[in-house]
């Protein structure tokens, strides 16, 4: 019985402990299973059964009651006991809530103990939780005006702020700035990090603080003052210096380039100096005696000789400096005195009278054409006279156009004092001269005076206007028709005959219509769009402005020349003459010209055609003559043979004549071909004298031949330039009298080769030289000569086709010579051709 117990005791120990640990469930699982062992399994309860006349199952179910009622009660007393210690423990966090509560109560007091306000962001939260007197900065207690920092900074501090809290809730970047509401008071600004909040603390400067605020704040700026100069000065292009009682403190980059330093540091160890002795000692000079020091000294860097503005002040127990490269300003300003002069020359050199009166209405420059025009000593000038003095002086010399008010004229004049714009006049002097006037009022105070001669010019305009007329008087009067254009396409002018020509009204062409409008009305006499485009174009054109002829045939059957031409000022003048006469007269005689060359070819195709039909029965002819000349046809009797010999010499001529005239047409349809090769020229000759022995043997006639050892040979139609230079031979000895002489002579030039015939016989008369290479031209002029007049067409005809010339010199009664040029060089007969 005892064991049982012990080890109820046991299992109830065990609930208990779980039940503390808040464990009752698994309490009550471990308190169950142990009642059914201890009933199942222990001797003790198998004796206790037995006694009491129970069964195991009985005494089970009798266990098992007693462990629910034995969980109960460790239940019950465990609540209890939980109670207990929920109630100490809510007294103790009591307790520590209220000692919380006073010590949060402290803090509040402690900071806000002085006016200020905070605002804090937890981390991700963008709410804001605001504490403290909002009205330090915002009148109405809106928090939302708070955060509005516009409201209450300026526009510059409240972009500040915003930037520094965005930072701060961003990166949690801390600040602290100075600020001044637009109330004008004075507060701080703090941001901070703290456990995961950013914190904004404002709060006013007051007394001490504010004090000390504005301490560090004028010390930054101090500060980003020197900055700023250090700045300034290192990047300055002039050399910066300081001294102390040392000597050099500081030195810029560009006074270490000055003095050829290494660097700033080596210029200060080394103490160089910019300025030589004498600019030094002046310099110190002038600041041992408290003044400032400026003058311009010449320093010489890198080797070169420069003009510098020194300054230097003392400050506190040193002395600052700076040297500003003044050659620029010095070489400008040497530039503007010479400009002046150049100016004062070139004034000088006008042909208009300049003066010019400063602010006090004196003369300050006057030009020479000044002085010569109102004829004033040169002394009175160079004292500066006033503008009164000087025009009183010109009105008592009677210099000045008359007036009746004298002072009231001169106040007028000179109220271009107190004028802001150029005024103009014309004086009309007691000498008959007129002069143009103007006055311009100076910028920085007084007048220019401009004089112009001007009565050349009003002269010239009255001729002019008088040429004008003259014009007009012309124009009206031509019987052409005349319309000026001006390069806007407006009519001008126009004169009384383009009016009639074109059945316009004077009254609409005097509104200056356009040639559009213009063209309009002609159109029912001329209705030719291309042409009057053309003439659009022509007068409104602007480049490649040419004479641009016209012949315009109108409806009504007469023809009108018209020329569109460019005048210098842009205008277009537009001539319209009536040449339906003359252009009848030139189609008739351009009908007549036609009729005549027919008739000139009809001619020309019939001498061909019947020289090649006579040429072949006269081949026949020359045939059986020689047929019958020749011995082995039988013996003639001296009768049958004169005869025989004169049909040969007949049909030979009249071969030769045919031949001439089929050589003409074929060079004058253009189909004669030369067969060009090398020529001899003493060889052609000899060949075409040959020809015309019989015939100077028959009238005694002596050849005289020239030929230069160098003529060579030249390149030509060896058979055609025979036959040029037989008919030149043929025609000398039928012009040469008996016993006379012939001369055929053969030269070399540079560029050709030069055959001349020369003969005695009567010459032509100068008013024939022009028809002698005019086919079936023949005169005998009391010679013996008798022809068709071929030879010397024939000759011209060659020489021309080998690219020659052919010239006759000849004077009456005492011969004719004929020189014929054949040039050597192929290009010259290609050009030729």
């Amino acid at each position: 019985m005892s064991g049982v117990i012990t080890a109820m005791r046991r299992t109830l120990l065990s609930c208990t402990t779980l039940a503390r640990s808040g464990l009752i469930g698994l309490a009550a699982a471990t308190l169950l299973p142990a009642g059914r062992a201890m009933a199942a399994d222990l001797p003790v309860l198998n004796e206790l059964a037995g006694l009491l006349g129970f069964n195991r199952q009985e005494i089970a179910v009798l266990t098992t009651a007693l462990a629910l009622l034995g969980f109960s009660v460790v239940s019950a007393i465990l609540l209890m006991r939980s109670r207990l210690s929920a109630a100490r423990d809510e007294a103790r966090l009591r307790s520590r809530i209220g000692e919380l509560q006073v010590q949060t109560d402290s803090y509040r007091a402690l900071l806000f103990a002085e006016p200020q306000v905070l605002i804090s962001w937890a981390a991700g939260d963008n709410r804001p939780q605001i504490s403290g007197d909002i009205s330090l900065l915002v009148h109405q207690d809106s928090p939302q005006r708070l955060l509005a920092f516009g409201t209450w900074l300026p526009p510059e501090p409240a972009l500040q702020m915003d930037h520094a809290v965005d930072a701060l809730r961003e990166t949690g970047e801390g600040f602290l700035l100075n600020l001044t509401t637009v109330t004008g008071r004075a507060i701080e600004a703090t941001g901070r990090a703290i456990g995961g909040q950013a914190i904004v603390r404002i709060r006013e400067l007051s007394g001490l603080r504010r004090e000390l605020a504005e301490t560090n704040l004028r010390f930054k700026q101090l500060a980003d003052e020197t900055k700023m100069l250090r700045g300034f000065a290192a990047t300055s292009p002039w050399p910066i210096w300081a001294r102390d009682a040392r000597g050099l403190s500081y030195v810029n980059d560009a006074y270490a380039r000055a003095t050829d330093a290494a660097d700033a540091a080596d210029a200060i160890s080394r103490n160089l100096e910019l300025l030589d002795s004498a600019g030094r000692s002046e310099m110190e000079r002038a600041l041992h005696g408290g003044s400032a020091f400026n003058a311009r000294l010449a320093i010489v860097t890198s080797g070169e000789r420069a003009f510098y503005d020194v300054r230097a002040i003392n400050i506190g127990e040193g002395s600052i400096g700076i040297a500003i490269d003044a050659s620029e300003a010095d070489a400008l300003r040497q530039a503007l005195v010479r400009m002046a002069d150049a100016h004062r020359r070139t004034l000088d050199q006008l042909s208009s009278g300049v003066a010019v009166f400063d602010g006090q209405r004196r003369l300050a420059f006057y030009n020479d054409s000044y002085r010569r025009l109102w004829d004033l000593d040169t002394a009175f000038l160079d004292s500066h006279p006033d503008d009164s003095s000087v025009l009183d002086r010109l009105r008592a010399a009677r210099k000045l156009p008359e007036q009746a008010d004298f002072r009231a004229w001169k106040a007028k004049l000179q109220e271009a004092y107190r004028a802001v714009e150029t005024a103009k006049d014309t004086w009309f002097l007691p000498d008959g001269r007129a002069l143009s006037v103007v006055t311009t009022p100076n910028p920085e105070g007084g007048v220019t005076y401009l004089f112009d001669d001007v009565t050349e010019s009003l002269d010239l305009a009255r001729r002019f206007d008088g040429l004008i007329r003259v014009q007009r008087e012309t124009l009206d009067s031509l019987a052409e028709g005349v319309a000026v254009f001006g390069s806007n396409g407006r009519a001008q002018l126009f004169n009384p005959a383009f009016a009639r020509m074109w059945k316009l009204s004077a009254e609409s062409l005097r509104e200056q219509p356009h040639i559009d409008a213009v063209a309009g009305w002609c159109r029912p006499l001329f209705d030719e769009p291309r042409a009057w485009q053309t003439i659009r174009e022509a007068i409104t054109a602007i480049e490649n402005r040419i004479d641009v002829p016209l012949k315009l045939d109108r409806k009504d059957g007469s023809v009108l020349d018209c020329m569109l031409r460019p005048l210098p000022d842009g205008a277009t003048m537009l001539t319209f003459q009536d040449i339906t006469d003359t252009e009848n007269v030139e189609r008739a005689l351009r009908e007549r010209n036609e009729a005549l060359e027919t008739a000139g070819q009809m001619k020309i195709d019939f001498v061909h055609h019947v020289s090649y039909e006579l040429r072949a029965p006269l081949t026949t002819i020359i045939g059986f003559a020689h047929f019958l000349s020749d011995p082995s046809t039988g013996p003639l009797t001296p009768k049958q043979a004169e005869y025989l010999d004169y049909v040969t010499k007949s049909t030979n001529a009249l071969l030769a004549l045919t031949n001439n005239i089929l050589d003409l047409a074929t060079i004058d349809a253009g189909a004669m071909r030369l067969e060009l090769g090398s020529v001899d020229a003493t060889k052609a000759i000899m060949a075409a004298a040959e020809g015309i022995q019989d015939r100077l043997a028959t009238d005694r006639i002596h050849l005289k031949v020239e030929v230069d050892p160098n003529v060579g040979s030249f390149t030509g139609d060896e058979r055609r330039v025979v036959q040029v230079l037989y008919n030149l031979l043929a025609n000398a000895v039928g012009f040469s009298p008996q016993d006379g002489t012939v001369v055929v002579s053969a030269t070399r030039t540079e560029r050709s080769v030069v055959f001349s015939v020369s003969d005695s016989g009567p010459g032509i008369p100068p008013e024939m030289k022009d028809k002698v290479f005019d086919w079936f031209e023949s005169r005998s002029h009391g010679s013996r000569h008798r022809g068709a007049g071929l030879g010397l067409s024939l000759v011209r005809s060659f020489v021309e086709l080998h690219g020659g010339k052919v010239r006759v010199d000849s004077v009456v009664g005492k011969g004719t010579m004929v020189t014929c040029d054949f040039p050597t060089e192929q290009a010259q007969r290609n050009a030729a051709e």
